[in-house]
């Protein structure tokens, strides 16, 4: 009875140590990543700090997400511009916002080029994270459920983004 005990604690021992090394040679060798380009802009933690809001360096430097209907921008439908708040890249036009009832500003399309996307895996979930082009501050997440054309819908935190609008008044007069 006790070698049939022997050879049980023999074969664990050296089945597990086995399996971890299995586990570990399956796993890729970088980080998986949809967009693989580098932040450009590095801002000091103080720096940012003193600029900053305590939400907005909460939501762009430790990805973190603010309440539903509660940020600055959620529902606004002025024409105009949204800028990343820590650099102050030009990421959406409010041409391409829509109310998605997410209670995040939501957007179809970023401007060119200045979002790049990273896969998340946090939260027991596996989602797209979208983040400066410029300097890296987190903004939100994209989603393949948008009800335009393009498929796509950017949830964005309001703490992350600057609205500047339109200034309609010129316009009229140009006309």
């Amino acid at each position: 009875m006790s070698s049939v005990f022997f050879v049980a604690k023999l074969a664990l021992v050296l089945l597990i140590p086995l399996c971890l090394l299995v586990y570990a040679l399956a796993m890729p060798n970088k980080p998986a990543m949809t967009n693989k380009t580098e932040p450009k802009t590095e801002k000091s933690t103080d720096d940012l700090r003193s600029r900053l809001t305590p939400e907005q360096f909460y939501v762009t430097q430790e990805k973190g997400t603010e309440r539903a209907f509660t940020g600055k921008y959620w529902n606004t439908k002025d024409p105009g511009k949204y800028y990343c708040v820590v650099c102050g890249a030009e990421l959406f036009t409010s041409d391409s916002k829509f109310d998605s009832g997410c209670g995040w500003p939501s957007f179809d399309k970023a401007a060119t080029d200045k979002v790049d996307t990273h896969v998340d895996k946090t939260h027991g979930m596996v989602r797209d994270e979208i983040v400066c082009h410029n300097c890296g501050a987190h903004l939100g997440h994209v989603f393949n459920d948008g009800p335009t054309a393009t498929g796509l819908r950017y949830c964005v935190n309001s703490a992350s983004l600057d609205f500047k609008a339109k200034d309609t008044k010129a316009e009229d007069s140009k006309k």
